[in-house]
């Protein structure tokens, strides 16, 4: 493929938020692959298409597989750094991995069509897979996560979402594919809503109501935005494309944290910075109030990647 000619990403990568979406992940049956592969194609090119026929309601979703599960669907390639999840563990703050074989995410600003869409996904896929989890999550307020500070505040905005999210050349066989990290978060909210609103804020590092950064002299070391907001050696933001929404009942609720980059580094960085801490054992004090009870690597290649692996 020309270098020069991005393949198609698939449309959900890099999309702006929706009110809606759903979640699904699937494990596969044993030995279904000469099945499989023309199928995840299908699954990704009817996706892909769906985002027209429902524009309005700004329709988006991909298909991503499994760190564990790649080699055994694609044995002749392998993107570059692709591999299980991190899980870590300190005190009493886990991260664990429950690693999956396929993630299916569909957003839409209609829970209609999301609904009838993982119906049809979950049939194109009947005899091949089983579905282990389903999760549906909402946009809360505005764009707030369940602790009722605003979410992805940081996020990159416009084409340096592209950037941020797909890969490029670095590795020209996966270009337009994006590494997807995914946790489930349960928030223990009785215990977060007692916290008087200031220590709220010194914990997140910003004010609740209107959504104002700390300035960095005020910042506590244990806040969530200096534990996460890292720098590389050359002191370049390490970012990545966040696409998380609440999501869950009264019963269990919280955040499914979906983390999208051009590569693994970042995101594994972020995560050591919240458990581990830095030097000095500064953590994320925002674990004391949620759970991680999930930890998922996957791959989303380009949507013309998987038609062509299946030509």
């Amino acid at each position: 493929m020309d270098s020069q000619v991005m393949p198609r990403e698939q449309l959900g990568v890099c999309a702006e938020g929706n009110l809606h979406s759903v979640y699904l992940m699937f494990n596969a049956n044993e030995s279904v692959e000469s099945d499989m592969r023309p199928c995840v194609a299908n699954v990704a090119q009817y996706i892909f298409e769906l985002a027209d026929q429902y524009s309005d309601s700004a329709f988006n979703g991909f298909v991503a597989i499994g760190a564990n599960y790649w080699d055994t669907l694609y044995p002749d390639a392998r993107p570059s750094q692709l591999k299980p999840f991190p899980a870590m563990n300190r005190d009493n703050r886990d991260a664990p991995a429950i690693e999956y074989d396929l993630f299916v995410q569909v957003r839409c600003d209609r829970f209609d069509i999301l609904h009838l869409v993982a119906n049809e996904v979950c049939q194109m896929f009947e005899g091949l897979v089983e579905l282990v989890d389903e999760e549906r999550g909402f946009r809360f307020l505005d764009s707030r996560d369940l602790t009722g500070f605003v979410d992805g505040t940081e996020n990159p905005k416009g084409r340096s979402r592209q950037e941020v999210a797909l890969i490029g050349d670095e590795d020209s066989p996966f270009k337009g594919g994006s590494y997807i990290h995914v946790q489930k978060f349960a928030h223990n909210l009785s215990k977060w809503n007692r916290l008087p609103v200031k220590k709220q804020e010194d914990i997140v590092g910003r004010t609740k109501s209107d959504n104002i950064e700390y300035a960095s002299a005020d910042k506590p070391l244990t806040s969530h935005i200096k534990r996460v907001n890292l720098k590389d050696s050359e002191g370049k933001s390490m970012e990545i494309l966040r696409q998380s929404m609440p999501y869950g009942s009264v019963k269990e609720q919280g955040l499914m944290f979906i983390s999208t980059c051009r590569n693994s580094v970042h995101f594994e960085k972020m995560l050591e910075s919240m458990v581990h801490g830095d030097n000095e054992g500064n953590h994320d004090h925002l674990l004391h109030f949620t759970q991680a009870l999930t930890g998922s690597s996957f791959f989303a290649p380009s949507l013309d990647f998987m038609i062509s692996v299946n030509g």
